[in-house]
């Protein structure tokens, strides 16, 4: 069951009216360095979603700004702290923000302010972000997934709930259509962003693919840590996990007649294009996961998004 809406302030308007409202919003209230600071911090620490902003509604890129530098946030929060404890403090702060937001007593932080402004004009259920949030506070219990199982069921509550916020964004998450899709797209999305951040998080002594695929492929998790990409059976591991990306996308698209997305979605469905821009850059280096050249940002990725806008594709 969806949660109930707060109160719209502009329930009529059109397009232009609630543009102009929002405008006033952002000059009566300091918005605008609410939303800069979303905007950057997205831009830093999220290229990928950053590339595709541009292609929702120039009212509506604040809201997007606000959501994904909410999803930064809880992401990068179990790197940012010394123990589980101040973890899990920092995680009250945020469901106490989102009740306060809901209640238009945002706290004095730019994201909860700019998530309190996207809310008076998009319909963002509070379940979602409480999801999102009993979902991350989860990782200072579990350095790692045993299983897919386990992997999928934390996707769903993660990058697909962020997709789902934003098909809430455009106003269109009634479709289950959409809301299928996007369900698998955050999945192919996490597996992803875990690839591209193995490396990084095997020189902390973690390995992100599940256990039950590393077991398979006897990949021990020693070796891997000393010895990264060169570790007995970590490219085949890497493989399986790819493939399971791959098949996740490829279902997504499937539920598009023709594989054409109506306008009105294109602009969530984009974020699969460095999705499958990544796989394909992981394969062309034989599934090493480690090799230099995937830690450096993809020149042509801009075009490509933009070329599969163009196209109505993702």
């Amino acid at each position: 069951m969806r949660t109930p809406r707060p109160p719209q302030l502009y329930p009529t308007l059109s397009l232009i009216s609630r543009t102009r409202a929002y405008a006033t919003d952002v000059r009566s209230s300091g918005i605008s360095d609410a939303t800069a600071y979303c905007q950057k911090l997205v831009q830093k620490h999220d290229y990928q979603s950053f590339l595709t902003s541009y292609f929702y509604p120039r009212y509506l890129q604040p809201g997007y700004f606000a959501i994904r530098a909410f999803n930064v946030e809880l992401a990068m929060m179990k790197e940012q702290v010394s123990n589980a404890a101040i973890g899990q403090m920092r995680m009250q702060f945020w469901r106490d923000s989102i009740k306060r937001i809901y209640m238009h007593q945002p706290p004095q932080h730019p994201i909860a302010l700019a998530l309190h402004a996207a809310g008076r004009h998009s319909t963002l259920p509070a379940y979602h972000f409480n999801r999102i949030i009993d979902a991350r506070n989860r990782d200072f219990e579990n350095q790692s997934h045993m299983t897919m199982e386990s992997l999928r069921a934390y996707s769903e509550s993660t990058s697909s709930t962020a997709f789902y916020l934003l098909l809430d964004l455009l106003g269109i998450s009634s479709s289950s259509v959409y809301s299928h899709a996007a369900s698998h797209l955050g999945l192919a999305h996490s597996l992803t962003t875990l690839l591209r951040g193995l490396p990084f998080h095997a020189s902390k002594g973690h390995i992100v693919i599940p256990t039950e695929i590393t077991a398979k492929h006897k990949v021990r998790h020693e070796d891997v840590i000393r010895k990264g990409g060169s570790a007995l059976g970590i490219s085949d591991a890497v493989y399986e996990f790819a493939c399971i990306a791959k098949e996740e996308l490829d279902v997504a698209r499937e539920q598009f007649d023709g594989g054409k997305v109506p306008r009105e979605a294109h602009p969530v469905f984009l974020s699969a294009v460095p999705v499958a821009s990544y796989l394909a850059r992981l394969e062309a280096v034989d599934f090493d996961a480690f090799d230099p050249s995937l830690q450096m940002r993809d020149w042509k990725l801009p075009f490509s998004v933009w070329r599969h806008r163009s196209g109505g594709r993702f």
